[in-house]
């Protein structure tokens, strides 16, 4: 019974995090990331700035917890995709999920991309952002590693793979912002990983 009340506070803590985390970003989408307070934040969530501090230790870790939520999410759908997908293409399937979130909210997607490449104290935590989701996407890709990768290079690989990709998904975001979200990314990535996986094999 223990274990079980534990696992419904854990739950409901991670429940409010995520409330908390959606609380901020709309504040950051209308009103730009700097102009933001914890204040502001905790008010809006409907606590207390001590409170706020319990889940969080900076209005920056709101935007990294995102983004980390975010890698969770595309490791869940790299892992759904067939079990004989090589990793490329599983990897593309998988990003579905970024062109899913672009392509349906694309204003609040370009201010919050933006946000995230001008602002000074984001940019570090942009950066950690792509070394976690190569952690998160690693093991599934070393599973669908070929045989004829060397077993010592086997993990560095896989880890490779993700970072190439992920390199492809941060260009094409880039290309996307700078089209104004214009466009639809899933051609823009699909360009992009598609040269790429052609210098691999040609």
């Amino acid at each position: 019974m223990a274990a079980q009340g534990e696992g419904a506070r854990m739950r409901a803590r991670r429940a409010l995090r995520r409330e908390i985390m959606q609380v901020a970003l709309e504040l950051f989408v209308a009103k730009g990331f700097d102009a933001v307070t914890v204040d502001e934040i905790a008010g809006a969530a409907d606590m207390s700035k001590r409170t706020f501090f319990r889940y969080f230790a900076s209005k920056e870790d709101l935007v990294v917890d995102n983004l980390v939520e975010v890698g969770h999410e595309l490791a869940h759908r790299l892992a759904a995709q067939p079990s004989d997908l090589a990793a490329w293409p599983a990897l593309r399937a998988a990003f579905d999920l970024i062109v899913e979130h672009n392509d349906g909210a694309p204003e609040r997607t370009l201010i919050l991309l933006t946000m995230l490449h001008e602002t000074s104290a984001l940019r570090a935590r942009h950066l950690e952002k792509q070394s976690r989701w190569q952690e998160l996407l690693a093991p599934d890709l070393l599973e669908r590693m070929t045989s004829d990768v060397p077993e010592a290079l086997r993990a560095p690989a896989a880890k490779a793979l993700a970072g190439a990709a992920l390199a492809c998904l941060d260009t094409a975001q880039e290309v996307w912002c700078e089209a104004g979200g214009r466009i639809s990314l899933g051609p823009i990535l699909d360009g992009l990983m598609d040269a790429v996986h052609s210098c691999h094999t040609a």
